[in-house]
């Protein structure tokens, strides 16, 4: 079996996390449509998942993160939930659960980040409510 998680590490002012990377974009490695709107999101659109805890039910939906890593900030919009209770689905394109402490963003978070394309991936950032 895999780990599965219901809850997230506490806010804090500046939240530690791992950035990872995903498409929102249909047909993308996201799996289906965003949670908070049932839609698909341009990869050039500034866009988040939260792990379950962080997501929180939705209560961050369609709201701004503030991310800092790589020496810079970038603002960006809760679309979705990375799942740490479930995965191994078409609906979580057949990915494992997300650990709880992940910030699951577009490429225009990381090109944000001034993080050069070879390093996308994973990277520790703090965040915070924007």
């Amino acid at each position: 079996m895999y780990p599965t998680y219901t809850c997230s590490p506490p806010m804090s002012g500046n939240t530690q996390a791992y950035l990872t990377l995903n498409s929102f974009e249909a047909g993308g490695d996201g799996g289906g449509p965003s949670e908070c709107d049932g839609q698909y999101h341009n990869d050039n659109t500034p866009v988040v998942a939260l792990s379950t805890g962080w997501y929180n039910g939705g209560s961050r939906c369609l709201k701004n993160i503030r991310i800092n890593g790589n020496g810079q900030s970038v603002v960006a919009m809760v679309v979705g939930e990375c799942d740490s209770t479930e995965g191994c689905d078409a609906d979580h394109d057949y990915q494992l659960p997300c650990p709880n402490n992940i910030v699951d963003a577009s490429k225009a978070v990381w090109e944000a980040l001034g993080v050069s394309k070879d390093n996308w991936g994973g990277l520790e950032i703090t965040w915070s409510d924007a």
